[in-house]
């Protein structure tokens, strides 16, 4: 059972985040979560994302302080890694022209 985190060197929302991940199951990542006092709603796909003030905590709880490139390595290689699907580009609709007949944007 391993639990790996990453400096909190991310932006968003006025502070910084770290990323925490487990290279077991999402379950044992959940449960450490739950203990770090981290909510459900901060897991993204495969990791969560942890502010800065709960970083200490976490390596005191066990977490092994990782860079951000071996974090992922160790993510992918556990068969754990869940992307984000790619977006779909929405298509251009035919507009009627004035006399109600469809144009189509070129």
């Amino acid at each position: 059972m391993t639990v790996y985190i990453d400096p909190p060197v991310w932006p968003g929302h006025g502070r910084m985040w770290s990323h925490l991940v487990s290279d077991v199951s999402h379950e044992e990542l959940h449960a450490f979560a739950a203990a770090l006092g981290c909510p459900r709603r901060a897991f993204d796909r495969d990791h969560y994302d942890v502010p800065e003030e709960r970083y200490e905590r976490a390596v005191g709880l066990g977490a092994v302080e990782v860079g951000s490139k071996e974090l992922l390595r160790r993510l992918t290689e556990a068969g754990l890694r869940r992307r984000r699907p790619p977006r779909v580009r929405a298509v251009p609709q035919a507009a009627p022209d004035a006399g109600g007949a469809a144009v189509t944007p070129s």
